[in-house]
């Protein structure tokens, strides 16, 4: 099976158009899915690049962070967890899309033609639209989707804030495509939609003039993302809002926006934030009486209950007054600057071990996965005060320097291993004492 390939070089120039959807097609066409750079990996340096940019904008302009650290943390963790599959298996996106080529394709349009790419660009948005639309209008594909809207702030972070559910539905809405559409130019097309819509998720930008009739900009995406009764269910466009504006489903931006789920979870816990709406599920579907009202409770939208329309009644909406304040931390800040230090410690390894892949064992694939939930999930114990995260984080250090020791985890500046070990010693050490302490003041000793 083939993917595209991470060993394709992209300049800084392209690069930083890539991210907007304005490269031209005879510079992204390519005859094999093997050429086709992983512009998504690659993209990387920009989008810290941009979300820098973001928090220097937002200051200068209105003379405050665009979030906060605790959510920025937990989006970036959600992003981190939903890319780990790959380690261990190709995109369903386009391993299914493959196999309707080469078996069942009708014809094949040419890849090298102008007309190929932009049909494909069209394509592919029109695809994503009602995958975005059955992603909320499903109530089991919500529980995958409903992770991106978790966040109670909108920034560049929140674009990151991905399901690890998603893709395991996403990729059918694309399959029409397989039959005349070469995989090489889709593949370019799947990456670039996806990339045009981090640069959307931000509130530095207001209006952007005759570009808002076409395009889907900050300003539509804000309402997507709202939770007030207007925004609910409208703007489901990638990278074009004609779509929306098309099927009905358009509104634009008027009253001012609350951001997150209706029913906010209050949670940096990343299984939580992943993994919450799927146990919401299980726990209605067994308390619905009747098989076809079960079978409701998965098809239809998160609102359906008996006797209700498909979608739910949209005056069981909570109301939002404006003067909502999101969801934080109780954490002191020099917690919070812990929790930085070791996300960016195991962002390295993380980045390490997709750029080393191929050289990896699977063991030691495995066991570096383990280590990178482990941290994620010892973070967000740390946001949300639970009394186990100290426990976790004397685990996760001292597993730490056992895969250190067995040669699963190797520093990237290997002059530095023998501070990186005193460094989690003493990491052991001060959360072992606060374990200890907490053990003993525990009401069941």
């Amino acid at each position: 099976m083939r993917s595209p390939g991470a060993g394709q070089d992209v300049s800084f120039s392209q690069g930083v158009r890539m991210m907007f959807y304005i490269m031209k097609p005879n510079e992204t066409s390519f005859q094999t899915l093997e050429e086709v750079p992983a512009y998504v990996e690659k993209a990387t340096p920009f989008f810290i690049s941009l979300m820098l940019l973001e928090l220097v904008v937002s200051w200068l302009h209105k003379g405050k962070l665009p979030g906060q650290v605790d959510d920025a943390l937990t989006s970036l963790s959600a992003g981190v967890f939903s890319r780990l599959p790959s380690l261990f298996s190709r995109s369903i996106e386009l391993t299914s899309y493959i196999y309707v080529w080469e078996n069942y394709r009708l014809f094949a349009l040419p890849w090298d033609s102008p007309w190929t790419w932009y049909f494909t660009f069209l394509g592919v948005d029109f695809g994503y639209y009602w995958f975005h639309r059955m992603a909320h209008e499903i109530n089991i594909m919500w529980a995958g989707h409903q992770t991106h809207h978790s966040s109670e702030y909108y920034n560049l972070s929140t674009a990151l804030r991905q399901s690890i559910l998603q893709i395991y539905t996403s990729w059918i809405f694309y399959l029409p495509l397989a039959l005349f559409i070469p995989p090489s130019v889709y593949a370019v097309h799947l990456q670039f939609n996806l990339l045009y819509q981090f640069w959307i998720h931000t509130e530095v930008i207001n209006n952007l003039g005759p570009l808002e009739l076409i395009l889907n900009t900050p300003s539509h995406h804000r309402v997507h993302h709202g939770r007030n009764r207007y925004c609910i269910d409208k703007n489901y466009g990638g990278t074009l809002i004609l779509w929306d504006r098309i099927f009905g489903t358009f509104e634009a931006e008027n009253e001012k926006i609350v951001y997150g789920l209706t029913h906010p979870i209050n949670t940096f816990e990343p299984f939580k934030v992943q993994f919450h709406h799927l146990f919401n599920i299980w726990t209605t579907f067994w308390t619905t009486p009747g098989f076809f009202n079960k079978f409701s409770v998965i098809v239809k939208g998160p609102g359906w209950g008996p006797g209700k329309p498909r979608l739910g009644l949209s005056e069981e909406i909570p109301e939002v007054t404006g003067k909502e304040v999101a969801f934080s931390s109780s954490a002191s800040q020099l917690l919070k600057i812990y929790g930085i230090v070791q996300f960016a410690l195991m962002l390295v390894f993380y980045e390490d071990t997709f750029a080393d892949k191929p050289a990896l064992s699977q063991v030691t694939i495995l066991l570096r996965i383990c280590f990178i939930i482990l941290t994620l999930t010892s973070v967000g114990f740390h946001m949300d005060q639970r009394p186990q995260a100290a426990i976790m984080e004397t685990f996760r250090c001292l597993v730490f320097l056992m895969l250190c020791r067995f040669g699963h985890l190797k520093s990237f500046i290997p002059s530095l291993s023998f501070a990186f070990e005193i460094f989690f010693s003493t990491c052991i050490a001060f959360w072992g004492v606060r374990s200890i302490q907490q053990l003993a003041s525990s009401p069941w000793k």
